[in-house]
């Protein structure tokens, strides 16, 4: 995928190294997920991360194996004394401080730092990565929608261009959410071709770590104190409202919210827009199909958005890089302007690239060498298994997992996979473990039910 115009900007500084050292606080499931990712970014090289437990030989083994994203093909050991990780054969040192404050990123030659905890949201709770005057220079980029106004919201591909570290405010940005970054794709191409009167939106989106696996006590969620395996739940989100932040003409014309359903990943986003003028489905699919083969640097969304014409499910985008892949199929429009899209999402993977992406921004506007994308970054296909099957008549049928025929990456670019994530779940994979999953909370549900 062809650079962003972000990261060539005037603003790169003169001088120029290969890579800026990364830390990265917090090692939960974005955390790992984006030390995949960012470990084969060239100018980015990881050097520390935080992990308050479970020590060196967890955080190995989960970086190597995770249950939805695969096997990393890369070499995870850790070192002899079993306090730090060692990645193809490079030191990464583990520290376990409950503040950030307390870690010597200076001393370890940390330029950037990524904040995957989710805890430190506001400026006030970021105050601490600054306490020790070593670290005066330090960049931060939260993985997590900021809870404080004074924090700048950063989607890649839609307002990125706007990052200035000259600007004191921007020592520390984020990424903003999984579903804000599917969103914003599609509120950029409808605003710009359409106009946005007003619209609600409703993610239908996988579970997530801060439910229950079955029934317990949650005092901020009565809900997410339901069992996640077994139903489908309505909660907050604030992916709609945080669009007024990225667009500010639409600040108070967006609402929505969540449905959390018991799957395992790739979630999905109900779009609906009143637009300003008469439209039709396909003049809206057009649109979305442009945008989505169209540079960046050309005003597009290569490589961010995906226009998808087959007839797909949640797990043929398991593991998609791009953050918002639009199923034009299910494109409507009702009475001439009301607007109605799904978008599919990676909420873990495409989140954890974006995310990535805006830390080499950061490298390269601190004056690392721009370097060409790695696999990640080139693929743009939805599958992992990418063969074409002819058939009798001599039209290619798709395996399956397959590329759309509307153009969602290149002949050349089919057989690359993601970051090196060696064994992502297959379709019969991620089947038989939602399977699993659902026979488990029958059967719990059936022996309680028996108990009564």
């Amino acid at each position: 995928r062809p650079v962003s115009s972000a990261v060539n900007s005037p603003g790169l500084l003169a001088m120029a190294t290969d890579h800026k050292n990364v830390g990265i606080y917090g090692f939960g499931r974005i955390g790992r997920l984006v030390f995949r990712i960012a470990w084969d970014i060239p100018e980015l090289e990881i050097v520390s991360i935080n992990q308050r437990t479970g020590g060196a030989k967890n955080a190995a083994y989960l970086l190597k194996y995770d249950s939805q994203q695969g096997i990393w093909d890369h070499d995870v050991q850790e070192t002899e004394d079993g306090k730090n990780l060692l990645i193809d054969g490079k030191l990464v040192t583990i520290t376990t401080e409950s503040s950030p404050g307390d870690i010597d990123y200076s001393g370890m030659g940390v330029s950037i730092v990524l904040e995957c905890t989710g805890a430190f949201l506001t400026r006030e709770k970021l105050a601490c990565y600054w306490a020790n005057p070593a670290n005066a220079d330090l960049k931060v980029v939260i993985s997590a929608p900021a809870k404080d106004d004074t924090i700048d919201n950063f989607v890649v591909g839609v307002n990125d261009h706007l990052v200035d570290l000259s600007n004191p405010k921007h020592n520390v940005i984020t990424a903003a959410s999984c579903t804000t970054n599917c969103l914003a794709p599609v509120v950029k191409v409808i605003q710009e071709k359409l106009g946005i009167k007003h619209g609600s939106i409703t993610t239908i989106h996988d579970a997530t770590g801060t439910q229950k696996l079955v029934d317990a006590a949650c005092a901020k969620d009565l809900r997410r104190g339901r069992s996640g395996l077994l139903n489908m739940s309505p909660a907050s989100t604030g992916a709609a409202k945080m669009i007024g932040k990225i667009f500010p003409e639409l600040k108070g014309k967006l609402n929505g919210m969540a449905v959390r359903v018991p799957i395992l990943n790739s979630s999905l986003t109900d779009c609906v827009f009143e637009v300003s003028r008469e439209t039709t489905a396909e003049e809206v699919n057009g649109y979305i199909r442009e945008y989505s083969e169209t540079p960046r640097e050309q005003g597009g969304l290569l490589g961010v958005l995906g226009y998808e014409e087959m007839p797909l499910v949640s797990t043929d985008f398991c593991h998609d890089e791009r953050s918002s892949i639009v199923d034009a199929e299910s494109t409507m429009v009702v009475n001439g302007t009301q607007v109605k899209i799904y978008a599919w999402y990676d909420n873990e993977w495409g989140y954890s690239c974006r995310l990535a992406e805006l830390c080499r921004l950061v490298a390269r506007k601190q004056g690392a060498t721009a370097s060409p994308d790695p696999p990640c970054f080139n693929r743009r296909t939805i599958g992992r298994s990418d063969d074409m099957r002819s058939t009798a008549g001599g039209q290619a049928t798709p395996a399956l997992r397959t590329t759309s025929k509307a153009g969602s990456g290149s002949a050349k670019a089919h057989g690359e996979l993601g970051c090196s994530a060696k064994q992502p779940l297959s379709n019969d994979q991620s089947a038989l473990l939602t399977g699993v999953m659902f026979g488990a909370a029958l059967a719990t549900a059936l022996m309680l039910a028996s108990r009564r």
